[in-house]
């Protein structure tokens, strides 16, 4: 999946070179989840998320979590990885400001990003250092896991830089949910093209499941 240029933003551990590296000690897993984990690593092979690595430095284990609806989602345990990277203290958004912002607008548009956190790359030198296990191989992130400490506060400085222009204006942004605001009913497609434009330029992906577009505020349904 196309991703965002390093040129444009990236992620880096930012490791205290006095800590020592951690190799955890490999968990066993049964059969179902197992089968699950090599599952779940064939997509993130297949999505280009993910590649081999050998004899990294850090190596961390996976652990499956079910879902109610039967599924597994995997993560990986970067306690100790994270322990040894120092906070990012960027400043992330406040919802009760959020929603101070989007008032008197006639019409909004609901839009969410797809893997957001996968489509940041991760700095090269820091790939193997999330390294983890599974029964098939060692495998790294070539793209910015779920879990690393510092995440959230790089995305967010992914899309307070692309929407600049934008934010405060016609769109609000938190964590990875986009919100385009428009007074006038007449601008909000003019509004929506703007926000496409950015995210067409810099190979941003939406989840087509979790946006919604044209929603009028309540008391605008009030006749």
């Amino acid at each position: 999946m196309p991703g965002i240029a390093p040129s444009v933003m990236e992620h880096r551990l930012n490791i205290d070179p006095h800590h020592k590296p951690i190799i955890q000690k490999k968990c066993h897993m049964g059969p179902e989840r197992a089968a699950a984990a090599n599952a779940e690593v064939q997509k993130l092979l297949e999505a280009g998320f993910i590649r081999e690595c050998h004899f990294p430095e850090w190596i961390s284990n996976v652990v499956l979590v079910k879902k109610p609806n039967g599924i597994w989602r995997m993560y990986m345990d970067f306690t100790d990885l994270n322990k040894a990277c120092s906070k990012d203290s960027y400043p992330l958004p406040k919802i009760n400001k959020l929603v101070d912002a989007t008032a008197g607008h006639t019409l909004l548009s609901f839009m969410d990003a797809f893997s957001r956190y996968h489509q940041i790359p991760l700095c090269h030198k820091d790939q193997e250092k999330t390294a983890f296990i599974t029964d098939r191989d060692l495998y790294c992130y070539k793209m910015m896991p779920v879990g690393l400490k510092n995440a959230g506060a790089t995305y967010k400085r992914l899309v307070n830089k692309l929407f600049e222009p934008l934010i405060g204006q016609i769109m609000e942004v938190y964590v990875d949910g986009m919100i385009v605001k428009s007074k006038a009913e007449g601008d909000h497609s003019c509004d929506l093209q703007k926000t496409f434009d950015i995210l067409r330029v810099f190979n941003k992906r939406l989840n087509p499941k979790k946006c919604v577009f044209r929603v009028r505020r309540a008391s605008s349904l009030v006749s």
